[in-house]
């Protein structure tokens, strides 16, 4: 319990050497270093405490550490170390991921370089060469995550390639395969051109682009007339195999079954009729190309319609474009409008918005293509997904992101798991070439098991990389071992990730899981927003506004830097980070760093010898601050257990800077610099010790290397922080009757202060001050607290009365609770003077607030400013009022004191 500690005979504090100003770089190597060599990260798998169990985003080998990474990994970060301190037998599970299709193009770049490319070298060769870049640079994002703070077991650093994940992914494809869940079929994918690889849909990106709808007559193979079809891509009529038109469209009843002639090629096909067309797109006649556009291939399925392929991998037109082969798909898209023009087909052409696909590696506009691939039929193991979280089985937060899960999974396409690249988990599959038999097995055969032939190749292709990602939360702990890692920390306790993978990997996880474990992978899944700069925009290159966070830890230390991610981090809203506010909370460590100083200046003496202290050594502000600081202690358990990390370093700033800093230090200080009581100096300094652990301790998770190098002086035979016992709630140290009054004499504080304020008195001016206290148990409290109030309002002479019926002349006067403040201005400024200073300042406020009223009431203004802007407005405009309105009442005051 953080107030019951014992007190060693002589020695709790180390008397060591206080620097008066904190240098973070020295100190976070140091105890980091100190952290890895006492072995503090490493997990047990035979403990028998309770586990806690994260397993790590895997970043691409490729990865430098951004800002995404930082905030996703200091959220991870601060919830293992709270819950190490809490006496759980945590694990957080490090590694990279592969990334097949990204390290491929950064090895192919490097090659290109020296005029070499991955065919030169073949397939094996090259390979070893991304394995070679990979020793060489892979492991840099790892080293990033440790200058952040991050307190994995780094002994079980994993790779979605190696020995052990290799196994897992081929074990899994093969248990898959015998279940009838993977199978290989002609169907159409995402193709992009320069990866030359099928992508899954959510590997591509979309963006609004400006383009065109052309409109084209195609002429009836028998009669006069024509049907007019419009499209975005004529260059994939080369393609053509129907004309589809709604079944309901009166327009067109009469010509379904009826064939057309397609221009530019001179072939007959036919007008079919389907529910999918939308009567209001152009004529409400749509060409249909199986091969070039996902749902007219789904409309060839239900229709048997011809699939003529017209492009190669690299999106240039084949042998079956005629006169077009071998155009880029764009040039052939300009050549055949020419013609179509010249051949008097093109009936008009619109200007048109829609959406295109790009490859979301290299930025090449995709391409639809028909080819063999291999697919997961997903929606069985979809079904058992969405119960998992039906049931609770696996919370996501916040609870927004369940809905969209749902939606998706409910609408979920088989996945396309193969890859036409060479870096990755080959598909374990192998065609004997004698007898034409198809081997799936998890080890390489050494003959046909039909023919007994040795003539065996195994299938080029590779598994997408979010295969092997997939099966990462259980991979890891050593399946398809039975392992004492899997028993113990499977399924996983939490997965801290963000929202835009939550399909790619959360989802897929979530299938792979239950399917080979029988159990979901992890029980909670907190999924955060992005982080842009201070004024909202997506960080990037191009915008010149980008943070780089070793940047940002090399400037101000990791511990603020951790801090301001978690301060800004809420629940389903976006970070807005800015080095200004990473500076600011740089000063918040220097005011833990000062607290902390001060206390140990304090505590020289502290204990000499052996010492009882008696309950009613404890002043009411000892008291009270061991109150407030039990209820900051329940509430940082409860918002870090809910994931309000926000509220969680907003509770904690609060609580050091205001009730600690600003208030309880102030208030002991005559007590510790006096010799009238030593047993009350005693208690302070029993409290300022109790505190002061407690508040490096609750920190510690947020910024763990300013707390350890407090910790380690403050503390004699504890050990590290790291492994410390996180602070409890102990309602025996819950004191209402001492909030209560530390209350009251705060309040009566500050009214004392605002005037001050108000009137422009210099602190160091003495202020006489009269308290009319109409309630007895008020005034008694005011009684025994005027010390505290004389010395923190810097007063000369302080009179506590019952209730004054009539308010002394040459006052400003303040309300605290039933309590009246009159403040004497006699002699303290000069009225005429000050009413002339707040006119001035005044007039000012009303210019300022008629400029940005004037804005504000502008509509064009509004229309053309983001959303940032105006709300800067708005706020700069509410800060005016409230500002105006304090001047408002003090020269109020200033006309009342003059009259």
């Amino acid at each position: 319990m953080y107030i019951n500690f014992h007190l060693d005979n002589g020695g709790l504090m180390k008397h060591e050497e206080f620097s008066k100003g904190y240098d973070p770089a020295d100190i976070e190597e140091k105890w980091y270093q100190y952290s890895l060599d006492q072995g503090f990260f490493r997990a047990d798998d035979t403990s028998d405490k309770q586990p806690y169990s994260i397993v790590i985003p895997p970043p691409n080998v490729t990865g430098m550490l951004h800002m995404g990474h930082a905030l996703n990994n200091t959220l991870q970060d601060i919830m293992i170390r709270f819950k190490r301190m809490q006496g759980y037998n945590t694990l957080w599970m490090p590694g990279t991921d592969h990334a097949g299709i990204a390290t491929q193009n950064v090895v192919e770049q490097e090659l290109a370089k020296g005029g070499i490319t991955r065919h030169d070298l073949g397939r094996d060769d090259f390979i070893a060469k991304v394995w070679e870049w990979k020793g060489k640079y892979g492991g840099i994002i790892l080293d990033q995550l440790q200058k952040l703070g991050c307190s994995c077991d780094w002994s079980r650093e994993r790779f979605t390639m190696d020995e052990g994940l290799s196994r897992a992914v081929r074990e899994v494809f093969v248990r898959l395969y015998h279940d009838d869940l993977i199978y290989q079929g002609n169907y159409i994918v995402n193709w992009c051109p320069r990866c030359h690889t099928a992508i899954s849909d959510l590997e591509v990106e979309y963006t609004e682009e400006n383009g065109g709808l052309w409109y084209i007559e195609y002429p009836f193979a028998e009669g006069e007339g024509s049907v007019v079809v419009a499209t975005t891509r004529p260059e994939t009529m080369l393609g053509d195999t129907a004309v589809a038109v709604n079944p309901d469209d009166e327009r067109y009843k009469d010509l379904v079954g009826k064939e057309v002639i397609l221009p530019l090629v001179n072939k007959k096909i036919p007008i079919i009729a389907d529910d999918y067309v939308a009567k209001e797109f152009g004529s409400g006649a749509v060409k249909i190309t199986p091969s070039c556009d996902p749902n007219d291939f789904e409309m060839a399925q239900r229709h048997d319609i011809e699939i003529v392929i017209i492009m190669d991998g690299s999106a240039i037109i084949n042998e079956n474009g005629g006169i077009y082969q071998g155009q880029d798909r764009f040039t052939c898209r300009k050549n055949v409008i020419e013609d179509l023009k010249k051949q008097g087909y093109l009936i008009k052409e619109e200007p048109y918005t829609h959406n295109v696909g790009s490859c979301y590696r290299c930025k090449t506009i995709i391409e639809p293509a028909v080819s063999k691939q291999w697919f997961v039929n997903i929606k069985p193991l979809a079904r058992a997904a969405i119960s998992a979280v039906v049931k609770g089985k696996t919370k996501i937060v916040p609870p927004m992101w369940e809905g969209t899960y749902f939606d998706w999974m409910d609408n979920i396409r088989d996945w396309c798991i193969s890859r036409q690249i060479w870096w990755g988990h080959r598909i374990p599959v192998w065609y004997c070439d004698d007898c034409g038999k198809m081997i799936v097995t998890t080890e390489e055969p050494t003959e046909c098991d039909g023919c007994e032939g040795s003539s065996l190749r195994q299938e080029e292709d590779v598994l997408d990389t979010w295969f092997s990602s997939a099966l990462w939360p259980f991979s890891t702990l050593g399946w398809p071992d039975n392992t004492e890692a899997l028993q113990t920390f499977y399924p996983t306790s939490l997965l801290v990730t963000g929202f835009d993978i939550l399909f790619f990997w959360v989802a897929r996880m979530m299938m792979m899981g239950i399917y080979i474990m029988k159990d979901v992978p992890f029980e909670n899944v907190y999924l955060h927003a992005l982080v842009r700069d201070e004024h909202g925009d997506k960080m990037s290159k191009s915008k010149g506004n980008i943070i780089d966070p070793l940047e940002m830890i090399d400037k101000y230390g990791a511990d603020a830097f951790r801090f301001t991610l978690a301060a800004f981090t809420a629940q389903g809203r976006d970070v807005k980070m800015s080095a200004d506010r990473i500076q600011g909370y740089r000063f918040f460590v220097n005011k833990i760093w000062n607290a902390a100083r001060f206390c140990f200046m304090n505590l020289r003496d502290y204990p000499e010898t052996d010492f009882s202290l008696k309950e009613e050594d404890y002043s009411v502000c000892d008291r009270w601050i061991k109150d407030r600081l039990n209820e900051t202690v329940a509430d940082m358990i409860q918002f870090l257990d809910e994931y309000r990390f926000n509220e969680a370093a907003g509770k904690i700033y609060h609580f050091i800077w205001h009730e600690f800093c600003d208030w309880y230090l102030e208030l002991i200080k005559p007590v510790l610099y006096g010799t009238d009581s030593p047993a009350g100096r005693r208690a302070a300094q029993h409290t300022l010790v109790t505190v002061l652990k407690a508040i490096v301790q609750l920190l510690h998770p947020f910024m763990p290397f300013v707390t350890e190098e407090i910790w380690s002086k403050l503390t004699e035979n504890e050990g590290s922080i790291v492994v410390s016992q996180y602070p409890s709630f102990d309602d025996r140290f819950s004191d209402e009757e001492a909030v209560g009054q530390m209350n009251t004499i705060i309040d009566v504080i500050s009214r004392i202060r605002n005037i001050r304020g108000e009137m422009n008195i210099p602190p160091s001016k003495k202020l006489k001050v009269l308290l009319s206290v109409p309630d007895e148990s008020q005034k008694d409290v005011l009684t025994n607290g005027k010390d505290y109030i004389v010395d923190m309002a810097n007063l000369q002479e302080l009179s506590i009365e019952g209730e004054v019926t009539e308010e002394p002349k040459g006052v400003a006067t303040g309300i605290a609770g039933s309590t009246k403040v009159y403040v004497y201005l006699e002699g303290m400024i000069d009225i005429g003077a000050e009413i002339a200073r707040l006119e001035k300042e005044m007039a000012k406020m009303t210019k300022d607030l008629a400029f940005v009223s004037k804005k504000l009431a502008n509509q064009e203004f509004r229309e053309k400013a983001s959303e940032m802007v105006i709300e800067k407005e708005i706020l700069k405009s509410k800060e005016l009022k409230e500002k105006n309105a304090i001047l408002e009442n003090a020269l109020s005051r200033l006309h009342n004191l003059e009259g």
